[in-house]
């Protein structure tokens, strides 16, 4: 009898199974992929009042917390996409993402995070994610602070590993960072210039430390001479000293979100380099003006690159978990 072909019928029809299942996952996958406003309509509806009011509470006490949050959210999905990679503590085994060089003694608000987690835990445990928390939060520290409020898409599950060498390889852009850098960060991350521009409007609110702009003050020459003075009075040109003395990235209205960040550009006052070079005889200078002069197209155009910023490669579906505690996986 001869030998039975790896084709046989049997086989073929095996085969045809197996390629109908592996679609259907496909399939499965790229729907589970997709985040939503409503995700937590049926299992946690009370979500969104409970990361308000941590939020509220937290900005009441310091408004800078505001612009803490949404940084969060920020360094968060630049490196390895918004799965809450960010908020991961070092152990004796594992190295996170808080002590790279563009988090250290940076980012901060983690424990307004583990209040929020805890206040979304006593109304719905197990069930929302540290990467949405950060999306949510990073919504209402924008609305409470007289910005725009939109319908957050959510979804995101949390990653179990962080990147410290991602996180310190440049993907999120230095203040030192010149237009083209910029530009090739965020295209690498699937947002435009536009995106770029629209999101640096972030800084109309929060504050930097003087190792960021003492260069800027001293050495550069696109600054306003009244501005660059009084910097130098709280950030001496000796590094090592005076270091972590804060500054205003808005000087004209830093707790309050609005447009006036591009009036500052206009004048020359941004505070760091990589604020003042998107006005600067170049390619974005239009828009700039633009989003100087017109309130509402800003907040469109935020809401619209913010949404598109937490849509960088979450995890859903079975991927990833939801993590009890933010600081580390289950």
């Amino acid at each position: 009898m001869a030998a039975l072909s790896p084709f046989s019928s049997y086989s073929k029809a095996s085969i045809i199974v197996l390629i109908i299942c592996s679609l259907l996952m496909m399939f499965m996958g790229r729907s589970s992929a997709k985040l939503t406003t409503d995700y937590y309509k049926k299992t946690c509806p009370k979500v969104f009042s409970a990361v308000e009011s941590v939020v509220k509470d937290a900005i009441q006490k310091e408004k800078r917390m505001g612009a803490s949050l949404l940084r969060l959210h920020f360094h968060d999905c630049f490196v390895q996409g918004c799965d809450g990679s960010v908020l991961l503590d070092d152990t004796s085994s594992f190295t996170g993402e808080k002590t790279a060089a563009p988090n250290n003694n940076s980012v901060r608000g983690f424990n307004v995070v583990d209040d929020i987690k805890s206040k979304v835990e006593s109304v719905c445990p197990g069930v929302v994610s540290c990467a949405d928390i950060l999306a949510i939060g990073a919504r209402d520290s924008i609305a409470l602070l007289g910005g725009p409020k939109w319908d957050v898409k959510l979804g995101r599950r949390d990653s179990k590993t962080a990147s410290f060498s991602v996180a310190n390889s440049g993907v999120i852009p230095p203040p030192t960072s010149n237009l083209g850098n910029l530009i090739n960060r965020f295209q690498d991350r699937g947002l435009s210039t536009k995106d770029m521009v629209v999101l640096s409007g972030a800084h109309t609110i929060g504050q930097a430390r003087c190792t960021l702009y003492r260069n800027r003050i001293y050495n550069e020459t696109n600054i306003d001479a009244s501005l660059a003075r009084k910097r130098q009075r709280n950030c001496p040109r000796i590094s090592g000293s005076g270091d972590n003395n804060l500054a205003p990235l808005d000087l004209k209205t830093p707790t309050f979100f609005d447009n006036s960040y591009y009036k500052n550009l206009i004048k020359k006052k941004g505070l760091l380099h990589s604020d003042q070079i998107l006005y600067n005889g170049s390619s974005t200078d239009s828009l700039i003006k633009l989003y100087s002069k017109n309130p509402k197209a800003f907040n469109d155009d935020f809401v619209t690159a913010i949404i598109k910023m937490g849509d960088i490669s979450p995890l859903t579906g079975s991927n990833g978990e939801i993590r009890k505690n933010c600081r580390r996986i289950n």
